[in-house]
């Protein structure tokens, strides 16, 4: 049987040398610093998943609780029939749960992977017959877009795993706002918020004992060696990660560990023993602060729901 899932490229009209532009942008820059959309490579995306299963990072089984306990109220909230547009889906894991309370009538999967994407979305397909699937390749973080198919169909959009944490707190108004005017009217959105806690709790979750975390940040160069061809020595950097609690963030670094350079079309990129190369931030926020945040964005908060352990928030924002 054919499974069929509705494809939309939404890479189409973009620079077809984004990631080298960005690299070569970012080591130039001062301090260096990429963006943590390009570790989503096929590979990435994996270790993004073995990163969830990993028993320091609380966040993916936690929210995954907090969905399963609140999953028919949330059904009640958002109501029959709607799009549900997963963005930044991954493996798709998590939304299985609310398929199954809110029954929508069609799915949008949103990813920049799209190897992985097209596998989860037709693995969906296969397990949910009565469901119309579709995937959108594209970079949500940089334009929110429905294609034109879906367009004017009630929404929800479901953000999970705390990838609003990558923004800074400027960045994820912004995008908000830009998913806001995005979606039909009386839309909402469903998303997972981390929470401030103890430093211990939060460097542990983003230096597990594995070593998959590590692997997942390394995994950048690697990708910069293989499809751009830079030369690089993996060996020569290591994983940091650490949280600045006046910027109330996890940050992910890669450490070169001696004086060195990247070479890239031809241009050397020095790097000093101890520079680092910024790759990820993950802003953890406390409840009245991301509530205040969306706020601005124009949302006011529907429902929030938290953990026994108020690790983990759960929030259904509509239109103010």
């Amino acid at each position: 049987m054919t499974i069929a899932v509705h494809v939309h490229d939404q890479h189409v009209g973009q620079a077809p040398d984004a990631f080298r532009d960005d690299v070569i942008d970012g080591l130039r820059a001062a301090p260096k610093a990429l963006s943590p959309k390009h570790f989503y490579d096929a590979r990435g995306s994996r270790l993004f998943e073995a990163i969830c299963a990993q028993p320091e990072y609380y966040l993916t089984r936690t929210e995954e609780g907090i969905l399963a306990a609140a999953a028919d109220e949330i059904a009640a909230l958002v109501g029959p029939n709607t799009l549900l547009v997963e963005l930044g889906s991954g493996a798709s894991r998590k939304v299985r749960r609310l398929l199954e309370a809110l029954r929508p009538s069609r799915y949008l999967g949103v990813d920049i992977s799209r190897d992985f994407l097209l596998q989860s979305t037709r693995r969906l397909a296969a397990d949910y017959p009565w469901l119309e699937v579709h995937a959108a390749w594209g970079d949500f973080s940089a334009s929110v877009r429905l294609p034109p198919s879906l367009a004017g169909r009630r929404a929800v959009a479901f953000f999970p795993g705390s990838s609003i944490g990558n923004f800074t707190p400027a960045e994820a108004e912004a995008f908000l706002a830009r998913l806001r005017r995005a979606l039909p009217p009386g839309s909402g959105v469903l998303i997972g918020v981390d929470l401030v806690k103890s430093r211990d709790r939060l460097e542990a979750a983003y230096n597990d004992a594995a070593g998959v975390t590590a692997a997942f940040n390394l995994n950048l160069l690697e990708r910069m060696r293989r499809e751009l061809g830079a030369e690089v020595d993996l060996a020569a950097f290591g994983h940091r990660a650490v949280f600045n609690e006046a910027a109330s963030r996890i940050e992910m670094h890669l450490v070169s560990r001696r004086r060195q350079a990247i070479v890239l079309d031809g241009r050397r990129f020095a790097f000093e023993a101890g520079e680092t190369l910024h790759t990820e931030n993950s802003c953890k926020y406390r409840l009245e602060e991301f509530q205040a945040l969306a706020a601005r964005a124009g949302y006011r908060s529907g429902a929030v729901w938290l953990d026994d352990q108020a690790l983990f928030s759960v929030h259904y924002l509509v239109d103010r």
